[in-house]
């Protein structure tokens, strides 16, 4: 499984969660700017992941479920998607960090048994994923 962070989330934390999975369930972890121009619009880098078919996004971009041109980029690519609610984007790094990899496993693991193009919304202190609608 391929799990890719856009730019809501910081190239070093998207790096730091690849190493940490290396040699393990054979996750790969990948940040737009490895992948895209830093500046790649979302309608395109989503298509292009669509295109590969086994893609999840993480995203702090809530701007995807609630465009109509991007939620429909997104519904139309079948990529399963974790979008981090409006909390997440106030937090100063480290405490946006440890959060992160706290919700890590549950993220990967919840992956994995979602059909394919199902949403979530992570909340920053709650426990559960919220269904996007």
């Amino acid at each position: 499984m391929r799990l890719f962070l856009d730019n809501t989330t910081s190239p070093y934390l998207a790096r730091a969660v690849a190493v940490l999975e290396e040699g393990s369930d054979r996750l790969q972890v990948t940040h737009l700017r490895e992948k895209f121009a830093s500046n790649t619009p979302d309608i395109v880098w989503i298509n292009a992941l669509g295109t590969e078919k086994d893609w999840v996004i993480i995203s702090g971009d809530l701007r995807i479920t609630r465009n109509a041109a991007e939620r429909e980029a997104w519904r139309e690519s079948g990529l399963t998607a974790f979008f981090l609610k409006n909390a997440w984007a106030s937090q100063q790094f480290w405490l946006f960090a440890s959060r992160f990899l706290a919700w890590w496993p549950r993220i990967v693991a919840q992956a994995r048994m979602a059909p394919r193009g199902k949403g979530f919304f992570v909340p920053f202190s709650g426990q559960r994923f919220e269904d996007v609608s």
